[in-house]
């Protein structure tokens, strides 16, 4: 009897030692699948999140271009020098994209009033505008020349000279800080000009490199821009090399196609593959590409920054009060024969009178609201990423 008992009892308790052992495997395998389930559900999430983020810039600016009427879409097309009088009210009129800072803005001015002058601008705008100035550092850079900001934006060469690499992203990272305070988005560089000759105009302004250098520092420093979300604009499309100074005089680059690719095409093809938001193009005129017009308004010219070099990202100007374009067309005509050419947005002064001037050739046919759409759509898609919409 006693032997029976113990016999039904060990029996009982390896039915229930391996029941356990089953539960466990069942609640492990539950677990390893519960664990995996939660990693694809996890996975799919950041996929529709990332989609959604894609998707949010997108409907965004067709949202913000659904309710643009023309005059406001052509408008947008401008970033104007800050006019002496009715800053203000030449928003509202002419439905500016953006202001552009010139010395005049800044002179005899503390950090607090451009500030207060910025926000005032942008209050005046229904579509948040882009601020601009030339902060290259050194001799092109109006904060420091107006001591705005002390110590003052040296040049890409003294960064370089004084710690390397790191004191060109240090730089960078300063410019930001200044410029989120005073509410700038655009500083207008990197320079991607390859020039080696000391005596050359626009040597100061670059990293004085050949055109591997150049290219590591155009790299470089967009790169650090995207961190630091400033819009960055390579400029000057061809490349000045050691070519004469468009600002005063009507200048002929006589370089050819070749030497063109082989050496000044690099900065930029490394700015746009580190993720470049825009391109400036000089007013020039590059005998190998266009011998006829100025870079500026030539649609040969731009043909190369789109089919050739592969970039889709907003196409600016140069200012088109420079000699080099002034003295060889009118504003007027200029003005819309710099969007024909394949500009997205003009540096102009001139507004007042090529706004009207554009509007009207868009009722003859001959700038299309398609290529506006264009444009106004790389603007738009530019400023949601920088934050502004």
């Amino acid at each position: 009897m006693k032997k029976s008992i113990l016999t039904s009892l060990l029996f009982f308790s390896a039915v229930i030692i391996l029941a356990a052992c089953g539960n466990s495997t069942k609640n492990s395998s539950a677990n390893s699948n519960s664990t995996k389930s939660s990693e694809t559900t996890k996975q799919t999430e950041q996929t529709t999140e990332s989609k959604n983020e894609e998707m949010t810039v997108k409907e965004k600016v067709a949202k913000t271009m659904q309710a643009m009427t023309l005059e406001e879409k052509v408008g947008q097309l401008f970033m104007a020098r800050v006019p002496e009088q009715n800053q203000e009210a030449d928003i509202q009129s002419y439905h500016l994209g953006g202001y552009l800072l010139f010395d005049r803005d800044m002179e005899g001015k503390g950090q607090a009033d451009v500030k207060q002058a910025i926000a005032s601008y942008q209050e005046a705008s229904k579509i948040p505008m882009f601020i601009g100035s030339d902060e290259e550092g050194g001799t092109v850079s109006r904060l420091s020349r107006n001591q705005i900001v002390s110590p003052a934006f040296k040049n890409p060469q003294t960064l370089y000279q004084e710690n390397g690499w790191e004191g060109i992203t240090q730089e960078i990272d300063r410019k930001a800080q200044v410029f989120g305070e005073l509410g700038i988005q655009l500083g207008m560089f990197p320079d991607a000009d390859v020039s080696t000759d000391p005596e050359s105009f626009i040597y100061d302004r670059t990293i004085g490199m050949d055109a591997e250098g150049t290219s590591h520092y155009v790299k470089l420093s967009v790169e650090e821009m995207k961190k630091q979300k400033l819009g960055s604009t390579l400029k000057h499309f061809p490349g000045y090399g050691n070519n004469r100074d468009s600002h005063v005089e009507i200048v002929t680059d006589t370089r050819s196609m070749d030497e063109l690719r082989k050496n000044d095409f690099l900065p930029f093809e490394a700015g746009i593959k580190a993720g470049a938001d825009s391109i400036m193009v000089s007013h020039n005129i590059v005998q190998a590409i266009d011998g006829d017009r100025p870079a500026s308004i030539s649609k040969p010219v731009h043909d190369v920054i789109r089919n050739e070099l592969g970039f889709t990202g907003v196409i600016m100007t140069d200012d088109m009060d420079m000699a080099g374009l002034a003295n060889f067309i009118s504003q007027e005509e200029a003005g819309l024969q710099a969007l024909q050419a394949g500009n997205d947005l003009i540096l102009s002064s001139s507004y007042s009178s090529q706004i009207p001037y554009i509007l009207e050739a868009i009722k003859k046919g001959e700038y299309s609201e398609q290529q506006l759409d264009q444009s106004v759509e790389r603007l738009l898609t530019w400023k949601v990423e920088l934050g502004l919409i």
